[in-house]
């Protein structure tokens, strides 16, 4: 074996801790090793030539990279050895920035670790084996999850593009959260306006498949051909006759007697309702939950809306189904839920009335909300002193949420603004921890609300009470005056946090990706692959992977849609063989590995009476090389005797 080594000063990230000259030196004795370089950024484009260069003068066939994570700079340099004509998997990498540089002061001790690492590699190097890279066809058609805002992009660009999308969601209507706002920031767009073309746009697109009112059920197989199970609840009403007249919920027996989630709770709806007057599709739905017909089985003589339809459209024997199709690429964007403010009982969330949360406010200033675009409170009176307090759920370990919600500041200073615009004697406060206005037009937007009046005051708000004449009382500590301060109002808004969804982690676990430490979904890598997840084929868009506000929803949206076109446009993809190998002579055909499998990439062969791996689904975890009780199976790149050479080396130090 004829190894080449190149050590990486990447500027100063490595070199400052790690003498490099002196790594080299040392690996430079070693038996196999033919050539070994040092270079400032081995990354670059002279960097990678100076490889392939060596590669052909030394005749090198396998090659030893000492620099960063592998999850980073892997597929470059194996790109580099594909230019060289060398087969890409005779690469090995030693992380000795992460590993080594970035973790230690002591330069002796970071270089004698950076040496180890790296004999350990050339161990390794020494008995890679070439692999072969499979090809599989992509059937061209995309599955999204979601139909809020990020869903309604990603589906938009892909059907654009040419190809068919199945657009999942579980309401039954798309539009998600944005669809309950009134106004945007920093723009002040109205949100209806912006978001209900797109709406239109998918209910009328030729290759979007809309199923609302549906969720995913199953998902098997693997990039390219994902084959789906989409379970579609009873409508009770017939899509195709429906003329949404509306004569049903208006007679309906339960009429305005309902709490409606679209308005949070603050209005009502009958069994037999649409979200909002803009749904699509504006198709009735009848609530199971709550139907006398369903529930009872009775509702007076007959049901009043069956009466008054004259479309003949309600269908009281409607069944769940399931529907079954392939797709070639899916996009998770199933948005998020907001921070139940009742985990913080100092703040006597939904035991007062005239304390709610942000988007429950919000309500109050939508066209089509429970108050008509009114500020009046549910006793007719108007807020005369009105006080917001942020953080509700975010940068808070006590709730198991220590990151920033990046919008609760935007959203607070944008309800301030309508507030005051809506009535401009309201007195306006706002508690906050500190103002983050990051996007583009955000900090403008911030000071032109200073300057309509509106009072900020940096503190944490302790507690919420209400005295004995039911006057709100919120006690703080004004950090900036350093005294604490009880203001009197007659409404307080919980600027809540965005948290993820309470079916994350289930469909994460359909979809086998992985949630990140804060509960959303993990992105393959934060820098280079941030739309990407741990199993090809499948990408992220918006609130799903985690916090952020409209413009940088939309934006993730197009690139994870990109993506998805990339994978769809090729007709075919490469599966990468890092994949776990079943010797059959030793194969006892326990299963163990079959139960184990995270991805259900085993299967038994009844015949042959042994266990196989389908190479596509297969991700090389590992899990089932070390549960085999025969030693059956090898996992490729990481077989005996390459693990137990790298750890003799360092044993040898």
């Amino acid at each position: 074996m004829r190894v080449g080594v190149y050590v990486c000063h990447c500027g100063i990230n490595i070199a400052k801790t790690v003498d490099v000259e002196r790594v080299v030196k040392e690996i430079s004795k070693l038996p196999n090793v033919v050539v070994c370089r040092d270079y400032h950024y081995m990354c670059s484009d002279p960097g990678q030539e100076l490889i392939k260069k060596d590669i052909n003068r030394y005749e090198l066939n396998s090659i030893v990279i000492a620099a960063c994570s592998p999850r980073m700079h892997f597929k470059t340099f194996q790109s580099a050895l594909k230019s060289a004509k060398l087969n890409p998997y005779m690469l090995e990498m030693a992380n000795i920035r992460e590993h080594c540089s970035w973790v230690h002061d002591d330069v002796e001790a970071a270089t004698q670790k950076a040496i180890a690492l790296v004999k350990s590699s050339v161990a390794k190097a020494s008995h890679l084996e070439p692999l072969v890279e499979n090809d599989s066809p992509v059937v061209p058609a995309a599955l999204v999850i979601g139909g809020g805002i990020a869903g309604i992009q990603s589906a938009l660009d892909i059907a654009n593009a040419g190809y068919k999308v199945f657009l999942v969601e579980k309401e039954p209507s798309i539009g998600g959260h944005m669809a309950q706002f009134d106004k945007t920031f920093p723009t002040l767009d109205c949100a209806a306006c912006i978001l209900t073309p797109k709406m239109v746009d998918v209910s009328r697109h030729e290759n979007i498949k809309l199923l609302t009112y549906s969720e995913v059920e199953d998902i098997s197989g693997f990039v390219g051909n994902f084959h789906v199970k989409v379970k579609k609840k009873p409508r009770y009403v017939n899509e195709n006759k429906c003329v949404a007249c509306g004569d049903c919920a208006t007679e309906c027996r339960l009429a305005n007697r309902i709490v409606s989630e679209f308005d949070e709770g603050l209005g009502k709806r009958s069994a037999i309702y649409v979200p909002f007057p803009q749904a699509v599709p504006l198709k009735y739905t009848i609530d199971p939950d709550n139907c006398l017909f369903l529930t009872r089985g009775k509702c007076g003589k007959s049901p009043k809306c069956v009466d008054v339809c004259d479309a003949n459209a309600i269908e009281f024997d409607q069944k769940e189904k399931i529907e079954e199709f392939d797709v070639g690429t899916i996009i998770v964007a199933t948005g998020y839920d907001s921070f139940d403010a009742a985990e913080k009982p100092e703040f006597m969330f939904g035991k007062v009335p005239n304390i709610i949360n942000g988007l429950q406010y919000e309500r109050f200033f939508a066209p089509n909300g429970p108050t008509g675009g009114e500020l009046v409170m549910p006793d007719g009176s108007v807020p005369k002193n009105v006080v917001f307090v942020s953080c509700v759920g975010s940068r808070d370990k006590k709730v198991g949420n220590p990151y920033c919600s990046r919008i609760c500041c935007m959203y607070s200073t944008k309800q301030a603004h309508l507030t005051k615009e809506r009535s401009p004697d309201t007195d306006v406060t706002v508690f906050y921890c500190d103002v983050r206005a990051f996007g583009k037009g955000y900090e403008e937007f911030y000071e032109r609300v200073q300057g309509e009046g509106v009072k900020y005051r940096r503190g944490l708000v302790s507690e919420i009470y209400q005295d004995d004449e039911g006057k709100l009382h919120v006690r703080a500590e004004d950090s900036l005056l350093g005294e604490p301060v009880d203001i009197v109002a007659d409404l307080v808004v919980l600027a809540t946090g965005v948290v993820p969804k309470d079916t994350t982690k289930s469909l994460a676990q359909k979809l086998h990706i992985s949630n990140s430490p804060d509960g959303f979904l993990l992105e393959a890598h934060p820098k280079l692959r941030p739309v990407d997840t741990v199993t090809d084929g499948i990408f992220l868009a918006g609130c799903a992977q985690g916090p952020k506000d409209i413009p940088d929803t939309v934006a993730q949206a197009g690139a994870a849609a990109a993506h998805a076109i990339d994978v769809l446009a090729k007709g075919k993809i490469t599966i990468e063989p890092y994949n776990a190998v079943v010797n059959p002579d030793l194969c006892g055909g326990c299963r163990i590995c079959e139960m184990l499998c995270p991805f259900d990439a085993h299967h038994y062969n009844e015949q042959e009476g042994v266990m196989e791996i389908n190479d596509t689904l297969c991700k090389g975890c590992g899990v089932c090389g070390a549960a085999c009780p025969a030693g059956a199976i090898a996992l490729n790149l990481f077989r005996n005797k390459q693990i137990i050479s790298q750890i003799e080396a360092i044993l040898d130090e």
